[in-house]
């Protein structure tokens, strides 16, 4: 999914109904995944299609969430 997708204005997190966040690989084996940091839960991007059932997100731990938060940019 490209950060500039338009798409990405209208997703939102199927729990709270706030916006998501595109967080984009830092390794050749990770994943793009879509991140709610109010709820610390993300979502997973397979072969382009975000993954947004409720039962699809998974809850990420505090030190996976400050590094979620750093590779977007933003300050824990």
């Amino acid at each position: 999914m490209n950060p500039d997708d338009p798409l990405l204005k209208i997703l939102a997190c199927p729990l709270d109904k706030g916006p998501l966040h595109l967080v984009v690989p830092d390794g050749p084996a990770k994943m793009e995944v879509l991140y709610n940091p109010r709820l610390h839960r993300r979502y997973p991007i397979v072969d382009g299609i975000p993954q947004l059932l409720p039962a699809s997100g998974e809850q990420v731990t505090d030190d996976e969430h400050e590094n979620l938060l750093k590779r977007m940019g933003m300050t824990p």
